[in-house]
């Protein structure tokens, strides 16, 4: 997993800083553009303290940050790694329709075309991009069906045990098992679900809307999670309808069976649609249930509305009710550079970016979707540049975070478990017309 590219640089495992050091990050600004340094132990992984003009002590790693402001790094709580940059493969079957159902057909006519090779290679490219702009948690679905059977999740799992060994990130990976799960036909679904949990899968999976009876086969993939002692992320309502909202059924099946290991809803896009009554007492419910909720702007913004000529819909979920409610809401990319989505960075700055412009929330409230609450839905502590927090932080050009998720820079420094695992730099020039030499 250790690179180095123009500008960019993966530090190696003897690259890394030694455990018995402090590392202090000098010279940078806290989110309100606040004059601050950031000392870590890089043996426990916490910070140790934060304030102007920390002095360092012998044996200490300095790390400049002057021009920076230092941050919670993001995590990455929906990727779709199996899938990522596969639009960029020479002949990839393309959307020209660029709805969901276009996106399915063309993604699964590349399936006779995937090798463990090709799927190995495009997501440690994805997981790189991701840990050089800041990202220290991923949690990627993995397709799970026939005819493509367990392909993708051994792929993954083998790129998992390169991060592991890499310490660049963690990584979970989601059994993202093909419908139906329920009747008859749910029992070969089930059985593979299971394969896939046995190879080491972190997260039941599905699209139990997609199914035929949507309530068995979210009853079934709860039922598979509370077998294995795992968490739960769906992929649910993913669609304008205003007659679909299973993930109402879903609260009201976590509430009766208690919570397990941990439910996630993602995108549930038919909430944003709903009438304002029902927006409340379904958000109302997910809380009650502790269920988190995933907003995927990107994906989403491109996919749905479609054929929407006027006033289109935004095609997101119902953000404010949710935050209301006191719903953990999260916020990811989901697909990047392949049939679901054409465009993307991999990069938190975007996807906060698109959380302000289309989601109406606050700067703030954004990036605490990317790093917070993304990280509650993983499973993971939450983040804060403070004392006893986690250090896993990221340092961005900029002098606020308004300004660093504005401009999205590529200068940045990842922190990961004490650790500085990335570091990017960025060199510009202006060339006024009078210093050009004539010819």
């Amino acid at each position: 997993m250790s690179s180095s590219r123009a500008g960019v640089a993966l530090p190696s495992r003897r690259e890394r800083v030694p455990v018995t050091c402090r590392l202090v990050l000098r010279g940078g600004r806290l989110a309100d553009g606040s004059a601050a340094d950031v000392a870590v132990d890089a043996r426990l992984g916490t910070i140790t303290a934060v304030g102007p003009s920390l002095v360092a002590a012998p044996g200490d790693v300095v790390e400049p940050c002057a021009g920076m402001v230092i941050l919670a790094a993001p995590a990455e709580p929906h990727a779709h790694l199996d899938k990522a940059l596969s639009a960029e493969r020479p002949g990839a079957p393309s959307n020209p329709v660029g709805d969901l159902a276009g996106a399915v057909a063309a993604w699964r006519a590349q399936w006779p075309l995937l090798t463990h090779d090709d799927i190995v290679d495009r997501a440690t490219r994805a997981v790189d991009a991701m840990v050089l702009r800041g990202t220290t948690a991923i949690r990627t679905h993995v397709d799970v069906g026939h005819p493509l059977g367990l392909r993708a999740v051994r792929a993954l799992v083998e790129v998992r045990a390169q991060v592991d060994k890499s310490g660049l990130a963690d990584l979970q990976l989601v059994a993202l098992i093909a419908p139906p799960l329920s009747g008859t036909g749910g029992a070969a679904s089930l059985r593979l679900l299971d394969e896939a949990l046995d190879l080491g899968v972190d997260v039941v999976g599905g699209c139990p809307y997609a199914d035929p009876d949507p309530s068995a086969a979210t009853a079934a993939a709860l039922a598979t999670a509370g077998r294995w002692g795992v968490p739960v992320d769906l992929h649910t309502d993913e669609t304008l309808a205003e007659g679909v909202l299973t993930v109402a059924e879903l609260a009201r099946l976590v509430i009766e069976r208690g919570p397990g290991a941990g439910v996630t809803a993602s995108h549930c896009v038919s909430l944003g649609v709903q009438p304002p009554d029902r927006q409340a007492a379904t958000a109302e419910a997910l809380a009650a249930a502790g269920v988190g909720v995933v907003a995927l702007p990107q994906t989403n913004l491109f996919l749905q509305a479609r054929g929407r000529t006027t006033a289109a819909p935004r095609g997101l979920t119902a953000l404010r009710p949710l935050l209301d409610a006191g719903v953990t809401v999260a916020a990811g990319a989901d697909n990047v550079r392949d049939p679901f989505c054409s465009l993307g960075r991999f990069d938190a700055t975007e996807t906060a970016a698109l959380m302000v412009l289309a989601g109406h929330l606050s700067v703030e409230e954004a990036w605490q979707a990317c790093t917070t609450g993304s990280r509650l839905v993983m499973g993971l502590p939450p983040v804060a540049v403070a004392p006893g927090e986690p250090a896993e932080l990221v340092a961005i050009e900029g002098e606020t975070l308004s300004g660093a998720v504005a401009v999205g820079s590529e200068r940045r420094v990842t922190v990961h478990r004490g650790r500085v695992v990335a570091r990017s730099s960025v060199s510009r020039a202006l060339i006024p017309a009078f210093e050009m030499m004539e010819v």
